[in-house]
């Protein structure tokens, strides 16, 4: 991977596209979300992205999982993508010592309806119990289930409130969450105005179709300015790292 912007020739650029500053914002973590897409816009092929993923995108993809206290991710995306639970390398676990943080990200599911796999390895075989973000008045069954299985934060009705979510998690001393998606969960949080930061892969592939894009949902009203601090390439691919804002 060669740096392109915010780089040197002869440093880490995985390292150096990532790097940034991350503090809480406000009552909440600071929150970066890192998607893939094609070149002509698309989130997914077949269904999945790892269509669209290469070996960049992949180092990009756990050096970023290593920096985050949480690792949150949409129900849909956890089932498409087939999500299991973090399990960081021991240097990576040393690095995250080293920092202070806890050795194992959180994961975070976030769903309206809790209709989740709960024999799946993200809760039967995860380190650290994965949590589960949903409304109050989901299915009270499933809400039962889910907080068996794991750990259960319960907020909004009719829909998952996503800054109560982060100001519970930062309460619980998190202060870096990164979203993989998908789309829509990513619009809410641009919406909410707790998003701050986003890491965008352009893989070198065109798709068509009718697959989402980064973001999926209404039109932000205004939109959101970002500005580019870091981007690198390899094999054709561009990594992005945008702050979102214009104060940041």
């Amino acid at each position: 991977m060669r740096a392109l912007l915010g780089g040197t020739a002869d440093g880490d650029a995985v390292a150096t596209l990532t790097a940034g500053h991350r503090e809480p914002v406000g009552d909440r973590p600071w929150v970066l979300a890192n998607m893939v897409a094609s070149a002509d816009g698309a989130t997914a092929v077949d269904g999945e992205s790892r269509g669209l993923s290469g070996p960049a995108d992949r180092r990009v993809f756990h050096h970023l999982r290593g920096l985050a206290d949480v690792v949150m991710a949409a129900a849909g995306t956890v089932r498409a993508d087939r999500y299991g639970p973090a399990r960081p390398s021991p240097a990576v676990r040393a690095a995250r010592a080293a920092r202070g943080q806890a050795e194992v990200p959180l994961v975070a599911v976030v769903t309206r309806s809790v209709d989740l796999d709960w024999d799946a390895p993200l809760f039967t075989g995860a380190e650290v119990p994965t949590v589960v973000a949903a409304p109050r008045d989901a299915d009270p069954g499933r809400l039962d289930r889910a907080r068996a299985a794991g750990r259960l934060v319960t907020a909004g009705t009719g829909g998952v409130d996503l800054p109560a979510v982060l100001r519970e998690l930062g309460r619980d001393g998190a202060r870096t969450v990164l979203c993989e998606g998908g789309p829509g969960l990513i619009a809410q949080l641009a919406a909410a105005s707790c998003l701050d930061e986003l890491f965008l892969t352009v893989s070198p592939l065109l798709v068509a179709g009718d697959a989402a894009r980064v973001l999926r949902g209404d039109a932000l009203d205004p939109p959101r300015p970002l500005r580019l601090a870091a981007a690198a390439e390899e094999d054709g691919a561009l990594f992005l790292r945008y702050l979102v804002g214009d104060g940041r």
